[in-house]
């Protein structure tokens, strides 16, 4: 056919939840793009990805978990069973949070449907069927049932919050999506149009779906294939509306710049923040609980703070419900609010969400030998690498 690619065998083996490379105009922008040197997108601080010599340390840490940290919940988690009929009732102040667990997360404002980091698969593998960790709870909802989605922002393309069937389905929503530089190549690679794809680099900001959209800093990484990527930036992010901000963390490491990201778009009325999947192997790259609930108070602090990332994939050596005891604690210290809702449990911001700890009646006591969960813990790639 006139304009067909001539057949690789190389590309044929690829798998499709690999995604793409960036090129044309994509690659033009990233190319002159003040985070892309040498080659590469850079962190906004030098950056580690794994510390070096970490990998006899982790396999103990991961036979260590096996045997005491508790991976796993001793019962099933209290998954709230989220319907069409409860979204269907509008929000009384206009902003509702949905956190369907992981880093994925719901938003209802302004009339419009936002949803960060969509993943469903019971796997984050780019081969889901049978590789990688599996989930410790169900999705509170199906996509299907879910409805129409008016904007998808994701915040880099690890398996964990880029999902590809995810993409593929939502793009039958006539959902917008919003990612950072590069990320596109992905999602037009699975069907996504051109057309309806919003890249951003850190700092630019657009208009889509009646809502004001800004990629802001992150310090982490992507890799969505055998190696590295370098070509695919990722971000955290601001979603504001006439009257609610909301700051989605995606995953990342502390650095200064929440401060920044606070004065410049707050004040917030919601930060989503990343407390799971840290480790003392990989510390810059994820946020201990601690430095999360810092982060959140150099965002503005006064926000309500949604912890993330947390009870759904098994991808670090921690107890499985260590995050957010630790999180909660460090908030108490701080004065900071913290809304703890089951997955898939709706609540609105304006009236704050009772304190429940539903994760303490299926935790298993400390020193309990736990199932070994399936996959093994996400590794940041090549160590000692800086970013």
């Amino acid at each position: 056919m006139p304009g067909s690619r001539p057949w690789n065998p190389v590309a044929a083996l690829r798998p499709d939840a690999f995604g793409a490379e960036p090129g044309g105009e994509r690659l033009a922008r990233i190319l002159a793009s003040p985070q892309f040197v040498d080659g590469s997108f850079r962190n906004p601080v030098p950056t580690t990805r794994l510390v070096p010599g970490a990998f006899p340390g982790m396999l103990r840490a991961a036979v260590e978990k096996t045997r005491t940290k508790r991976s796993r919940p001793a019962a099933a988690i209290p998954v709230h069973p989220l319907s069409a009929a409860e979204l269907a009732v509008p929000p009384a102040d206009g902003l509702r949070l949905t956190w369907l667990g992981h880093a994925t997360v719901l938003a209802e404002m302004q009339g419009r449907r936002v949803l960060f980091d969509p993943v469903w698969g019971e796997r984050c593998s780019p081969f889901p069927g049978w590789l990688g960790p599996g989930r410790l709870h169900p999705a509170p909802i199906s996509l299907t049932e879910l409805g129409p989605v008016d904007l998808v922002v994701v915040s880099h393309d690890h398996y964990d919050h880029l999902d590809m069937a995810a993409i593929r389905a939502l793009t039958g929503s006539g959902a917008d999506f919003a990612v950072p530089l590069g990320v596109g190549a992905h999602l037009e690679h699975w069907g996504v149009p051109a057309d309806r794809i919003v890249e951003l680099d850190w700092h630019e900001s657009a208009r889509v779906a009646g809502l004001t959209l800004t990629a802001t800093p992150a310090r982490h990484y992507c890799s969505r294939g055998p190696r590295t990527s370098t070509h695919q930036l990722w971000a955290s992010w601001v979603v504001a509306g006439d009257d609610h901000r909301l700051f989605h963390s995606g995953d990342t490491g502390y650095f200064p710049g929440f401060a920044e990201i606070g004065a410049s778009h707050g004040p917030f009325d919601v930060t989503m923040i990343q407390v799971g999947a840290y480790s003392e192997f990989w510390p810059e790259v994820h946020m201990t609980p601690e430095e999360g609930v810092r982060a959140h108070g150099d965002l503005g602090g006064d926000a309500l703070m949604l912890p993330i990332h947390w009870a759904t994939f098994d991808l670090a050596p921690h107890a499985w419900e260590e995050p957010v005891e630790r999180t909660l604690a460090a908030a108490a210290a701080a004065g900071w609010t913290v809304a703890t809702p089951r997955p898939g449990e709706p609540f609105e911001p304006a009236d704050a969400p009772e304190f429940q700890p539903w994760w303490r009646a299926v935790a298993r006591p400390a020193g309990t030998p736990a199932t070994v969960g399936a996959g093994t813990p996400q590794q940041p790639e090549h160590e000692g690498a800086v970013v």
